[in-house]
């Protein structure tokens, strides 16, 4: 049995993803990249997300649910770079958040999308260059 959105998701890691990251994290794009290692491999893997940045940190849309790969990597080092508007920002391990307080962080038509797409789990990283300069 495929797990849901199991096409899509392979669609978007192989085809959309690659397209995404040519632009994503530069100052007009609505995209981050997030910057982490493979828990098991070790290596240096960039996955491009949808994010919002509030005074708190940066509240990511877990498009795909807690189940991924970036986010259980990311929750295995406790720390990743995030790219944002053309500048890197090192962030700590990820905390769950409410679906409807995370979602009134995001632009209408942003939230739109989220809602239609049925997405409900978010996190919230915290900057640790804001937290130094604090």
């Amino acid at each position: 049995m495929q797990k849901p959105y199991a096409r899509l998701r392979s669609f978007n890691k192989n085809i959309f993803n690659p397209l995404i990251l040519k632009f994503a994290g530069g100052a007009r794009s609505p995209f981050a990249v997030i910057h982490h290692f493979g828990r098991r491999s070790g290596k240096t893997y960039a996955t491009p997300l949808i994010v919002r940045q509030t005074p708190r940190g940066f509240v990511i849309a877990l498009t795909y649910g807690p189940d991924v790969d970036w986010y259980r990597n990311v929750q295995a080092a406790g720390r990743a770079t995030l790219l944002w508007h053309g500048r890197e920002y090192p962030i700590e391990k990820p905390e769950s958040l409410n679906t409807s307080s995370a979602l009134l962080e995001f632009p209408l038509v942003l939230r739109t999308i989220l809602r239609t797409r049925g997405t409900d789990d978010f996190v919230l990283v915290k900057s640790l260059a804001d937290a130094q300069a604090a």
